[in-house]
């Protein structure tokens, strides 16, 4: 019976003809004529110096960037088409009625997609977000027509995201309600040659049938050559029965062959002991238990040697693509995993798999991939202890061939959309035919451990054709039904900080899902892959903190503040931003976000977007946040800027700018069914946002936080401690109508701040007083403090942030309002009732915003006085009041003094300045300031 392959279910899809294809305004008589054309001027463009000085153009040939590209849809370079597609998508714009003017509101859902989608699992990635997930963003903030842009795209999820908007309802896209159908275009970008490569690749139209039959000939071809090497005796056990023998002793007679499906190869160590060579797999391995021996013995002396202890074996070897001995550590082939018709046996290793694995080392001498060194870094010189030092060392002899032999035949195709999509595939099975595919004593599966280029002791490289073939067949059924049939979606590799080939304010709306500050050093990761393609990564703008690049938290900020703002420029007045974001320290979190605020944007609401699943740092690191969080924030328009330049020295212009502010602020915002407080509605976070405005651009502060709080109060409308507009209050009122109980979110008090508005919550929802607030108090301030701040006593908090009724005069309506609501004995009576005066005497409560500013007086005083004592201080501050520091970077902003906020920003501690966003801003203004030598506003 004829075997039946992989592919024999695609290729019944017949082949169209080809026909002519429009191309920015040009027609030719097929997609290869197309091709032709763009690449030839591509060339042109490669030979011009000054194209090459672009910043972040990738390191390769002009020859290795042209058979990667696509042009114009695709560059393995910058892509200098992108202003005429820009223009042109422009011009096929519905016209929009007289007196339109574009608003949207923040997407202020909390969004859950998970991973397991054909088009995400694709090609793997270190980072990525589901396309799903980036749909109903780019669904909420555009319409049909309008551009997206992604300065970051990775595997081009936005991509994906915006050719998906025009088939609504089908199982590629996620359920939403009220949503525009239509494609929507995108431009996407990235640094890294393998990213964009990945990107145009998705969202290439390929006829499936074409591809499909390439990948069964090659294939074919190979296996008729080249399959006896995959070949093995079937003297084994079945890999279920495996606990139940012993194997040393096992052997089936007669010449039935298998098909090998992958090889278990062992580090060969040596006992400390007694010098007694042996493998790890021998003294580590569990088999009985599908687990590793916690404690390893030696078989040859019995002493019990911890796993750091033992030697590691090298050898030296005549390499065939160096020409050359190299010495590397010795791996050893120790169980056979393979198939007899549709069942899994094991087999231990017999001298026909040797003389195969011996065959495959000598047709490497003629057969192999090139010499490709490995870079300096992190990652990439991660394995250079064991003897890496080229590429090809990822490679056991057998696999290396068959890696060899299938790039030998991609390469020869005539059909640069087949060759590449075949490419495609191979760079996806790449780490999975390497020594990072690692071993699992229960067999099910193992793969290389994402985010890293480790090599396990005990490895599993599989048949190489079959692991290409299923990786293949999975991109061919993807790919049957085209992503992007219009080919609205251009890719170009380039660096987010130079976006020259796209004009000022052309952009409707930006995704971006930026580099995650240490948790990466992409550059070096995609080397692996990025060697097969002949192009890598120009790493000198690359946006990460990285030791081997020596690059702090600082650079990482300035590289990002660069890309920000070429976002900010591209992107159109008054329009959005979304910035999708996961890393586990705190000081990057800030950087982000100051980058982005310092470049002009404004933060108008942070959500959460949870991937369902987690790579392995985000799960292994204790301090791991477990869900991305999302940044949306806008770019002013036109009028507040033009306005704020009139305005900026007077309090209108603070009263201006709060009033646009919330009209870009989410007006609901639920989970589950349950109405949740909008932070950035709070009065203390508005004010904030107000004074970045003013430092960002340069101007002092008109007002002070006591005048913003009454100012807010006349002007706009109280719900629940936030503030609205007029004609937002009636939408919030009417959905907590019909909502569940409000939700406070729960405060990590960390700090004198943290501590404030904890405070602030439990006192406002019930004053108390202090001998009751105080065992709270402990509990809370207990957990994790600070090590950097003063520890403040809860009577010093309450004195400087609350009031407390001493029982003269009236019941303040704060107390009145709890008391009478929780007893009924107390209800209906005059606020100077004996009783109520009584119960309320000593409780400390929230004042309302007229006294506040008494209070807010008195408090930036003590905190001033404190500051002066630290401009005093010459050495390091180990511990300081936070809160007077920034109460007196304040003052000195005010004052021009711009050398106090450096000088005392010199004492402070670099993780409490990167970590503090108040801080950061004072102290990088005051820089610039001082910089330019400008005492007065810059121009």
């Amino acid at each position: 019976m004829k075997e039946t392959s992989l592919f024999d279910s695609l290729l019944e899809e017949p082949q169209k003809p080809s026909s002519p294809v429009t191309c920015l305004g040009m027609t030719f008589e097929n997609d290869e004529a197309r091709r032709a054309h763009f690449t030839e001027e591509l060339r042109k463009q490669l030979q011009d110096p000054e194209f090459r000085k672009i910043e972040g153009f990738p390191i390769g040939s002009d020859e290795d960037i042209l058979n990667l590209s696509d042009p114009p849809y695709y560059t393995a370079c910058p892509n200098p088409w992108i202003a005429d597609f820009i223009a042109e998508w422009e011009a096929q714009k519905q016209k929009q009625p007289e007196g339109y003017h574009y608003h949207r509101e923040p997407f202020a859902a909390d969004v859950s997609e998970g991973k397991n989608d054909p088009i995400y699992n694709a090609h793997s990635y270190h980072t990525k977000v589901p396309h799903k997930a980036i749909m109903r963003y780019i669904l909420h903030y555009t319409q049909p027509g309008d551009i997206v842009f992604d300065g970051f795209c990775g595997t081009g999820m936005t991509g994906v995201a915006g050719a998906l908007c025009g088939e609504l309802g089908s199982a590629r896209t996620p359920p939403v309600k009220d949503a525009s159908v239509g494609e929507r275009k995108v431009i996407i970008s990235d640094l890294s040659p393998i990213a964009s490569f990945i990107s145009s690749s998705l969202l290439r139209p390929v006829v499936s049938s074409s591809f499909t039959k390439e990948v069964k000939r090659i294939c074919s071809e190979i296996e008729r050559d080249y399959g006896h090497l995959y070949a093995t005796n079937h003297n084994g056990w079945k890999v279920r029965d495996r606990k139940a023998l012993e194997r040393k002793a096992y052997s089936r007679r007669g010449d039935q062959k298998g098909q090998v499906e992958f090889t278990i190869y062992s580090d060969a160590i040596r006992c400390p002991e007694c010098s007694h060579e042996t493998t790890y797999y021998e003294v580590a391995v569990d088999e009985a238990n599908d687990a590793l021996y916690s404690e390893i013995r030696c078989p040859e002396c019995d002493s019990v040697v911890p796993e750091g202890k033992w030697e590691t074996v090298f050898t030296n070897t005549y390499d065939p693509v160096l020409r050359e001995p190299i010495r590397i550590s010795k791996i050893v082939p120790v169980i056979i995993n393979y198939t007899v018709g549709k069942t899994r046996h094991e087999k231990l290793v017999d001298s026909d798999d040797l003389a195969a694995i011996h065959e495959a080392e000598k047709l490497l001498e003629t057969i192999s991939l090139p010499s490709v060194k490995m870079m300096p870094g992190k990652e990439t010189q991660r394995n250079s202890g064991i003897g890496f030092t080229h590429i090809h060392h990822f490679f056991t002899t057998r696999e290396h061939l068959f890696v060899a032999l299938l790039i030998q035949k991609i390469r020869a195709l005539k059909d640069s959309n087949i060759r590449l999509l075949l490419m495609f595939a191979l760079t996806s099975s790449l780490p999975y035919a390497s020594r990072m595919r690692r071993f699992r004593a229960d067999r099910k599966g193992g793969g290389p451990l994402s985010g890293t280029l480790y090599v396990s002791s005990l490895i599993t490289p599989p048949h190489v054709l079959r692991t290409f073939e299923r990786n293949a067949k999975t991109i061919g059924g993807t790919l049957s039904n085209p992503i992007s049939k219009s080919r609205g979606q251009v890719v170009s590799t380039q660096s987010a900080d130079c976006l020259r080939n796209m004009p000022d304010n052309s952009i409707d709306y930006i995704f971006t899902d930026p580099p995650f500050g240490h948790n990466f050093d992409y550059s070096e990761l995609n080397f692996f892959w990025e060697a097969f393609l002949g192009v890598f990564t120009n790493q000198t703008p690359e946006a990460i903190v990285s030791t081997s690049q020596k690059k702090g938290v600082e650079d990482y900020r300035h590289l990002m503040e660069a890309c920000f703002r070429e976002y900010y420029r591209v992107l159109k007045p008054g329009h959005w931003i979304t910035v999708e974001f996961s890393n586990t320290k705190a000081s990057v979190w800030n950087a982000i976000q100051s980058a982005l605020e310092r470049c002009g944007f404004v933060v108008a609401n942070v959500a959460s977007l949870d991937k369902k699943q987690h790579s392995f740092k985000a799960v292994m690191t204790p301090t791991a946040v477990k869900q991305d969080l999302i940044i949306t924030a806008y770019k002013p328009n036109g009028g507040l800027e033009e306005r704020f330049e009139r305005e900026a020295g007077t309090e209108e212009g603070v009263w201006d700018f709060v009033r646009t502010h919330l009209n870009y602020l989410p007006v609901i915002k639920q989970h589950g069914g349950m109405l949740q407080m909008i932070h950035e509605r709070d009065p203390r976070i508005l004010f904030d946002q107000m004074v970045a405005y003013y430092v960002r651009k340069g101007y002092p502060v008109p007002i002070s936080s006591q005048e913003f709080q009454v100012g807010l109060s006349q002007r706009f409308i109280d719900r629940d401690g936030m503030y609205f507009l007029s004609e937002q209050v009636a939408e919030y009122d009417r959905k907590k109508m019909t909502s569940q109980q409000l939700v406070q979110a729960s405060l990590f008090v960390s700090d004198e701040a943290s501590a404030i508005q904890w405070l602030r919550q439990v006192i406002k929802e019930k004053p108390q007083t202090f001998q009751d607030v105080h065992p709270l108090f402990i509990k809370e301030t207990q957990r994790a403090w600070n090590k950097n701040e003063s520890s403040l006593e809860l009577s010093t908090l309450l004195e400087q942030n609350f009031l407390r009724y001493d029982g003269k005069g009236p019941v303040p309506e704060q107390i009145h309002a709890y008391l009478s609501t929780n007893w009924k004995e107390l209800r209906n009576l005059p606020k100077d009732a004996p009783s109520l005066v009584t119960k309320a005497r000593d409780r400390w409560y929230v004042p309302d915003p007229n006294k506040a500013g008494d209070l807010e007086k008195l408090r930036e005083k003590a905190l001033l006085k404190e500051f002066e004592e630290y401009k005093e201080v010459k050495k390091k501050l180990k511990v300081f009041r936070l809160e007077a520091v920034r109460a007196g970077f304040k003052k000195a902003w005010q004052e021009r003094d711009y050398a106090v906020i450096v000088a005392v920003a010199d004492n402070i501690p670099n993780n409490v300045l990167e970590e503090d966003p108040k801080l950061l801003m004072w102290y990088d203004q005051a820089v610039t300031r001082m910089g330019d030598g400008n005492e007065g506003r810059l121009s």
